[in-house]
């Protein structure tokens, strides 16, 4: 078997800004894994919140024994991007090995379109208003948020897109004080989620406190082992591969989170379609399909993903799975 990993950099459409920062590209990693002739591939996005490099995560990948499986791997590697690139290069030659789509080796139904949320990047609120109302048709919008400064650009978003649902992600950026202050004007605004309103490991004000909308665990929810911390505090996880450490853990992580009475979101990192194409199995049936990634990208990979007024299409078998 053999193993290869390289960065790439896809340039986005516009710059997007976070509460953490801004970035002008997307910088992946591309990991395939070639045997009998076959290759399969995954991608991977290095995240510097979880102490995660494009140079670390190359090691991780390059110090992987020469053969293992995919149920091997889930004990090689902890959850993170290294084992989501890998896992999902796995998942790739299987089905191309067997001659299937991904979803049939995972024993699971023909994968549909589902509605994506479209994400606006945080900005002054004329120009959150502007990029709102350019994106108005959208059934669905996420907005980055974050600061102590957040009404002005809730009220302009809805201005900007009177009839989009709403969604919000504050990335860790509030204080137990703010989400109370904003709270029930997100509720009057229309919000139906907040994404990880106070930091990992800082959120235990969560339980309690009044919670007038759905919270999400982001940052908070990796993988299945981290289910048990959340209780009282969200009611909603989003599920990453980039997190979870690929689509076998992701799997998991869904069906425990139903069963334990969460719904569930499918998020993304800044990708290309090589690292939604796998999540689109994930997303099949969830609150939230946030697999945008494609979308802010003003160069993608060949056969990319398809996106239409039905939602972010299943990939084809020239892309991945």
């Amino acid at each position: 078997m053999e193993l290869t990993v390289t960065p790439e950099s896809f340039r986005l459409a516009e710059v997007f800004t976070i509460s953490r920062g801004s970035k002008t590209s997307a910088e992946v990693l591309t990991v395939r894994v070639t045997e009998g002739g076959v290759t399969g591939w995954g991608e991977c996005v290095p995240y510097a919140r979880y102490d995660e490099t494009l140079d670390s995560v190359t090691a991780e990948v390059r110090n992987l024994p020469e053969r293992f499986d995919r149920a091997a791997l889930q004990e090689l590697l902890p959850a993170g991007a290294a084992r989501n690139a890998v896992d999902c290069a796995l998942w790739d030659l299987e089905a191309k090995q067997e001659g299937k789509r991904a979803w049939d080796v995972a024993g699971l139904p023909a994968p549909g379109p589902e509605i994506t949320a479209y994400t606006l990047s945080l900005g002054e609120p004329d120009a959150m208003e502007a990029a709102a109302a350019k994106h108005a048709h959208r059934p669905l919008l996420k907005i980055k948020l974050g600061t102590p400064d957040d009404m002005a650009r809730l009220e302009a978003v809805r201005r900007g897109a009177p009839k989009s649902r709403i969604i919000v992600d504050a990335n860790e950026g509030w204080t137990a004080e703010v989400y109370a202050d904003l709270a029930p004007h997100m509720v009057r605004l229309g919000v139906t989620l907040v994404e990880q309103p106070l930091p990992a490991g800082a959120d235990d004000m969560l339980a309690e406190i009044e919670r007038p909308l759905l919270v999400c665990a982001d940052e908070s929810c990796h993988d299945s082992a981290t289910l048990g911390a959340l209780k009282g505090k969200y009611d909603v996880v989003n599920i990453k591969l980039d997190k979870t450490g690929g689509l076998t853990e992701a799997l998991i992580l869904r069906d425990a989170a139903v069963a334990e009475g969460y719904r569930v979101m499918v998020g993304c990192m800044v990708g290309t379609s090589l690292a939604m194409a796998p999540a689109t199995l994930v997303a099949q049936g969830a609150m939230v399909t946030d697999l945008d990634g494609p979308l802010l990208l003003a160069e993608d990979r060949e056969h990319a993903l398809r996106f239409d007024e039905a939602g972010v299409h299943p990939p084809e078998p020239a892309l991945w799975g």
